[in-house]
């Protein structure tokens, strides 16, 4: 999280900075409303396409960025909270440039006089101004059009199925803000090559090269492999489908334990991200356990049949249990005990050739145990040298840092390493640091990418 704070910071920082030099409002005279309803107009433009492009280039899942970020769901946390920022940035500049035209014309404000504007010989010049007022007119409309999209995108009730179909056309929005930005940015930027045309420019070109990629559904086009569902189990008692699928060699290199895949078994659905719930094992075989906490996901067991075609993008994430400390805390709250099952599976698989470097604990959190999934998780943590805890809400009460540093006395020796519902682990991290964890040392899976 605190990569993701740097970058959202450093991005308008940095933004902000630029505009300042360039336009070094401390040597303006502001003598009226207008002089600064333009200088604000212009930041919060600036501002809200330098945080829109960061936003689509984020989206085509950049696989160099994902490392430093620390993972895909890193990545998609700051790209919601930079769409989230543009809209609330976007809308106080739609305010500043339209609602003071409505202020006059109530009569509320009198617009200064003017005098005649100079004659533009320059033909490249002459040709921005006169397209400044079209690019406005479209502007207008694209920031509708965006800000419609973008509040879809944070209405979890909106299905899935839809929100994948609507959010790409927020690329349409995007690619004519950036026709608007062009033409609005003032015209001396772009004629002396200034720092802030550089840059704008810059995030610009990524934005366009994202949003390209979305419309023509190409992003992760070079990760994805097309294979077929080998068997698909249910566990009625927790309400959870196992799928087991089976992808060609030449296209799947593997994965780590803890990494996540976006997987589709139905085109007109789109793709959903699924954790990898097995181990790599170098035969092709992917197996992903997926809860029912949906229409969607409800209607896979009835749907879903062995041979169906499945096809998975990936792997992506960081969550991959690496750590310097001699133990290890697990903790896996529902369905967030997939990547814990692939890791034990991982060092069962690789026992000849690699011991566990730390003491591990697992704490699987659940509301609804069932017997046959408890069984097998004994039997693999048996094997893989892991201790495990199983705590029953309804049973143990909820599991927190009182009860984790009460069973785990070394818990100051060790990583934590979280997957489950986002409220359970903030409040887990809180109450760890209040009796002086570092958390640094915890690592939360935030698996939530709208």
């Amino acid at each position: 999280m605190k990569k993701i704070k740097l970058v959202f910071g450093a991005l308008f920082g940095v933004l902000t900075i630029l505009w300042l030099c360039a336009e070094q409002p401390w040597a303006q005279s502001y003598d009226n409303f207008f002089k600064i309803r333009s200088a604000v107009v212009d930041y919060t433009g600036f501002i809200a396409m330098g945080a829109m492009s960061l936003a689509m280039m984020l989206a085509i899942r950049p696989v160099t960025a994902e490392p430093w970020l620390g993972g895909l769901d890193k990545s998609y946390r700051l790209h919601k909270w930079l769409g989230i920022s543009a809209l609330v940035v976007g809308i106080v500049h739609w305010l500043w440039a339209e609602g003071v035209k409505w202020a006059v014309g109530w009569g509320w404000l009198e617009r200064p006089q003017r005098g005649p504007r100079p004659v533009i010989e320059e033909p490249i010049q002459r040709f921005f101004m006169e397209m400044r007022h079209p690019a406005e007119q479209i502007g207008e409309w694209a920031f509708y059009a965006a800000a419609v999209l973008i509040l879809l995108a944070l209405i979890k009730w909106f299905p899935y199925r839809y929100f994948f179909k609507t959010h790409r056309f927020i690329a349409i929005a995007y690619l004519t803000l950036v026709v608007h930005a062009v033409f609005l940015v003032k015209f001396q930027y772009w004629a002396d090559i200034s720092p802030i045309a550089w840059v704008t420019a810059l995030l610009m070109a990524g934005g366009t090269i994202g949003a390209v990629l979305s419309l023509t559904r190409r992003i992760g086009h070079q990760r994805r492999a097309l294979g077929r569902v080998e068997s698909v189990g249910h566990n009625a008692d927790d309400q959870v489908l196992e799928i087991n699928v089976l992808l060609p060699h030449d296209r799947w290199d593997g994965h780590d334990a803890g990494q996540f895949a976006f997987v589709s078994f139905d085109d007109g659905e789109g793709a959903h991200p699924f954790t990898i719930s097995s181990a790599w094992k170098n035969d092709g075989r992917l197996r992903f356990h997926v809860k029912n906490l949906g229409d969607y996901t409800g209607a896979l067991p009835s749907e879903l049949k062995a041979d169906s075609p499945a096809t998975v993008e990936g792997p992506y994430g960081c969550f991959r249990f690496e750590s310097d400390k001699p133990r290890q805390i697990w903790v896996g709250a529902g369905i967030g005990i997939t990547p814990f099952i692939a890791r034990m599976e991982e060092l069962v698989h690789h026992s000849t050739e690699q011991k566990p470097q730390s003491t591990i604990h697992l704490f699987y959190c659940t509301r609804n145990p069932a017997d046959t999934f408890i069984a097998h998780l004994q039997q693999l943590s048996e094997a893989s040298g892991v201790t495990l805890r199983v705590m029953v809400d309804g049973r143990d009460g909820l599991l927190n840092a009182e009860k984790l540093c009460a069973e785990v006395p070394e818990w100051e020796e060790a990583s934590l390493w979280f997957c489950g519902p986002t409220g359970f682990g903030h409040a887990l991290r809180r109450g760890l640091a209040e009796h002086g964890y570092d958390t640094s040392h915890f690592h939360q899976e935030l698996f939530e990418m709208r």
